[in-house]
């Protein structure tokens, strides 16, 4: 990011140089230094120097007016990076929440057209002004706050800013991994938030689903087709001994119980860490983590008609068609990969940035 480059005006500087003659009876036929032949050559010398420099000059990024830069290209002459580094979650939570509630992501640049397009879904649905967005990295915190200030925030330490990860390798593990810290970081400052991964896309208001007190709402990841009045209860464990729950679409309200289940799910992750043989992600962890504190902890299962898994809702058009008007929040995973999740978008109408951009608060990016 280029520095701002505080220039005297050109008249001042070439009455410093060559002073004009004060006016007074005695010089006052004198001709002006500016008209003569030596200045007239200086001043045309100046002007194509810097005509043809100008263009190429390059001040280091982060120079000492970066965040003036900043301000002029953003609109926002308060915009400040030195500002948003020192941006604490607790001050952002206090600034974005409603009803003591946050709506929380984390995004890593190469996935801010996903944040766009699951932001507009949710501006449609009026819930906008109480998402909070974890950058984890500064290229994101920044970007966003230019455009939105005060809905970003940065809990370090910071990821380098790179590509999107690929499902199942060491980048995606040590990205999700630190889901369960933010979400307990904000559990302990008293909120109840609503954690979802940025490929989601809202049809429709989710809040009148979060009936009763319990501490953990959740989603089944199964492609399975369940009865509509089937059990909220956490489903029995399946093949691998443990239940197959969705980690990327969470509510928990600040309780034991849900604190319980976030320093158990951040227990598990530091027990089946990455590694070559064993390409961990972080929701069989999160599972663990539910099975081995379901009878401490007041758990509820979302139905699954309304928070339907990406390997029911785009590959069930029977179903789809049978629950129309039921559906609340649509996931786009059983697939792996930036432009195949673009597509499938597309293909099913729900992919909202290319004709609704400015719907977004972030508006084109």
């Amino acid at each position: 990011m280029s520095s701002f480059l505080h220039q005297r005006p050109l008249h001042n500087i070439l009455t410093d140089q060559y002073p004009l003659s004060p006016r007074s009876p005695q010089n006052s036929q004198k001709p002006s230094i500016l008209f003569n032949r030596t200045s007239l050559v200086l001043l045309l010398s100046l002007l194509i120097v810097l005509g043809i420099l100008f263009p190429w000059i390059q001040i280091p990024q982060g120079g000492l007016f970066s965040s003036s830069i900043s301000s002029s290209r953003s609109g926002n002459p308060n915009f400040s990076e030195s500002k948003w580094r020192a941006y604490t979650l607790s001050e952002a939570a206090a600034n974005v929440a409603k009803n003591n509630t946050l709506i929380v992501c984390a995004v890593s640049e190469a996935y801010l057209p996903f944040l766009n397009n699951w932001l507009i879904s949710i501006v449609r649905q009026k819930h906008h002004d109480q998402v909070l967005v974890i950058a984890e990295d500064y290229p994101t915190l920044f970007k966003v706050n230019q455009k939105w200030p005060g809905h970003a925030v940065l809990i370090p330490p910071a990821l380098e800013s790179q590509v999107a990860h690929k499902f199942g390798s060491q980048g995606f593990f040590n990205f999700t991994s630190r889901r369960p810290r933010h979400l307990l970081q904000i559990l302990e400052l008293g909120y109840n938030v609503m954690y979802n991964d940025v490929d989601m896309v809202w049809l429709a208001d989710p809040f009148p689903h979060l009936q009763g007190e319990h501490d953990v709402y959740f989603t089944d990841d199964m492609a399975a087709v369940k009865p509509l009045n089937h059990s909220h209860d956490l489903p029995p464990p399946g093949k691998k001994g443990r239940t197959y729950i969705c980690s990327c679409m969470i509510f928990l309200r600040p309780t034991g119980g849900a604190k319980l289940v976030m320093k158990k799910w951040i227990e598990e992750l530091q027990a089946q860490p990455w590694s070559n043989a064993k390409k961990a992600n972080d929701q069989p962890a999160f599972n663990w983590a539910l099975n081995k504190t379901a009878g401490q902890v007041d758990l509820y299962l979302l139905p699954q008609a309304a928070f339907p898994t990406g390997g029911l809702y785009f590959k069930n058009p029977t179903w789809v068609q049978e629950t129309k008007g039921m559906h609340v929040i649509i996931h786009n995973n059983y697939i792996t990969g930036f432009e195949k999740k673009i597509k499938r978008f597309r293909d099913y109408g729900l992919w909202l940035v290319d004709d609704h951009s400015l719907e977004s608060p972030l508006g084109r990016l």
